[in-house]
């Protein structure tokens, strides 16, 4: 029997995000939290850098928006950020009541300094933020009553007035009233049901071929809430790490950028004399943000033919990179490298959705009881380029904001949902045929919607994705709905909304680097995407 669930807020996703709503709901609303694997395996606990925020004597508010809209090159929303800026040392300080273990220097909080960054400000526990913060958050989640924790399930698809029938067109689609979930483990699809709905689903990493995110990664909210009916912003600017190492048998695994915040070097190989090639690029050198040094390692690569570049940080003393890097030596020493004695082979790979679904201060979509908080949305704070550790800061204010308006927002009765028509048949070559697409997908991307773009790869992209669709249509509509399939029909769904957004923009600005168009347009516009009426 499918099962029916009501709750009073359904969150869709386990992260910093997802867990800072349920925690701070919990004491007056009953919440479901459902995650699509475990609490703990979201791109929050993968997060090695840190939190940004102004706490340091001689640092401001002003220098801190400053530097978020240098690096969001024209394109951060200025209430946006002055809203997350200014909420952001309340949040290291509730983080830091809940028991949080960030390092500490002279018994007071140790701020490095990243990317971007004017001043030291980023608040971190060793390079391994965001495990620190997941472990403390998830731990007292599973303790708090009023949260209920549905792991192994994963979103299909938001109800909402126009899925029932009571709206007639996707751009106005009226209320949300939950979701229909696939209980993994179960292999069923049960029918979620409550008056609010948080998507707190993260980042679409997993579109690409090399991405510094978890499997999980895969834009489930943005496609959801995009198919429901919400506009979606800035799909273009998809940001590259410059940073993830390089070895056959490390996947995903992430350089911080607190090592160049602590004077890691770039080079070319030995071979090339060990060149450190960013201040040819650009005079703030290792410490320019990320785009920027992401496109100087991949023109280095291309025009050396490398497979990598080096990530030197072997001058300053064994001590200090045990005591700053303790879980990047250890993993590199597992793969025969010793940081403290040579360089960290390096590349670029997909690391954050600077784009997303479009909410107000308040995390609220367009859509009345439906909200967005963390990397699936586009609050306007990252602009064209995200600066670094503004990612998990963004979690915890707007999820408080959301919190916040779900507290003073009138009561809705919700209407009885119908369940889920499940009358399919599997395939038996269904599975092979996903994970052929799958990986045709993660590669056009990555050749053709990379660092670099052009109009004629682009073409080429778009051209695939129609294709790709109706063969993913197809199986949605006749076969069993399983993990793989939803992903893929997710990552194909955000990888068209990346696309159309990459071909409207005639101009290289931020993350979006054109052949074609090189130049910056005298006036910076987001790109804003409209779903068409069904």
């Amino acid at each position: 029997m499918t099962a029916t669930h009501s709750f009073d807020v359904l969150i869709i996703g386990s992260g910093l995000a997802g867990l800072t709503a349920a925690l701070k709901l919990a004491p007056t609303h009953r919440v479901a939290v459902v995650t699509k694997r475990g609490i703990s395996d979201g791109s929050s606990n993968w997060a090695q850098g840190g939190i940004a925020a102004v706490l340091a004597e001689g640092d401001s508010y002003a220098s801190h928006v400053d530097d978020t809209l240098v690096a969001g090159a024209g394109l951060c929303d200025l209430e946006a950020t002055q809203f997350t800026v200014e909420n952001a040392p309340a949040a290291i300080a509730w983080l830091q009541e809940l028991g949080v273990p960030f390092s500490k220097e002279n018994g007071a909080l140790h701020l490095t300094r990243e990317g971007g960054h004017s001043h030291r400000r980023i608040v971190h526990a060793t390079d391994a933020t965001g495990a620190a913060v997941q472990k403390t958050l998830s731990e007292l989640a599973r303790t708090t009553p009023g949260i209920h924790f549905f792991e192994n399930h994963m979103l299909v698809d938001l109800i909402t007035d126009a899925k029932l029938g009571q709206a007639g067109d996707a751009r106005a689609p009226g209320r949300c009233h939950g979701a229909y979930v696939l209980d993994v483990d179960q292999d069923v699809i049960e029918t979620f049901q409550a008056p609010q709905t948080i998507l707190a689903t993260g980042g679409a990493g997993k579109v690409y071929l090399y991405t510094t995110n978890p499997d999980t990664a895969t834009g489930d909210g943005i496609a959801a809430a995009w198919r429901a009916g919400c506009r979606v912003g800035n799909m273009e600017f998809i940001q590259f790490h410059p940073t993830c190492l390089y070895h056959p048998h490390a996947k995903s695994f992430l350089i911080t950028e607190a090592v160049r915040g602590e004077g890691g070097q770039l080079k070319l190989p030995a071979r090339l004399g060990s060149h450190r090639f960013m201040p040819d690029h650009d005079a703030r050198a290792e410490l320019a943000p990320r785009d920027v040094v992401a496109r100087a390692i991949d023109f280095e690569m291309k025009k050396h033919g490398l497979d990598c570049v080096y990530l030197d940080i072997s001058h300053q003393p064994a001590e200090f990179i045990q005591e700053h890097f303790p879980n990047i030596l250890a993993r590199c020493a597992e793969l025969g490298i010793d940081i403290t004695q040579g360089p960290i082979p390096v590349v670029p790979a997909a690391h954050y959705t600077c784009g997303g679904v479009v909410t107000d201060l308040a995390g609220r979509t367009d859509i009345a009881g439906l909200y967005a908080v963390g990397e699936t949305t586009c609050t306007g704070l990252h602009g064209a380029n995200r600066l670094a550790s503004n990612s998990l800061v963004e979690c915890m204010v707007f999820a408080q904001a959301a919190v916040k308006a779900i507290a003073e927002a009138p009561g809705v009765k919700t209407p009885a949902l119908p369940l889920w028509d499940d009358s399919r048949v599997t395939d038996a070559d269904e599975m092979v045929v996903i994970s052929h697409n799958w990986d045709e997908l993660r590669r056009f991307m990555w050749d053709y919607v990379g660092i670099v773009r052009t109009d004629k790869r682009l073409e080429r992209a778009a051209h695939r994705i129609t294709l790709l669709q109706r063969e993913i249509h197809e199986f949605y509509a006749q076969f069993h709905v399983t993990r793989d399939l939803l992903e893929l029909r997710n990552l194909v769904q955000v990888a068209d909304l990346i696309v159309m957004s990459a071909m409207m923009r005639r101009e290289s600005r931020g993350l979006h680097f054109s052949r074609d168009h090189p130049d910056l347009l005298p006036e910076a516009k987001p790109t804003i995407l409209v779903p068409p009426a069904r």
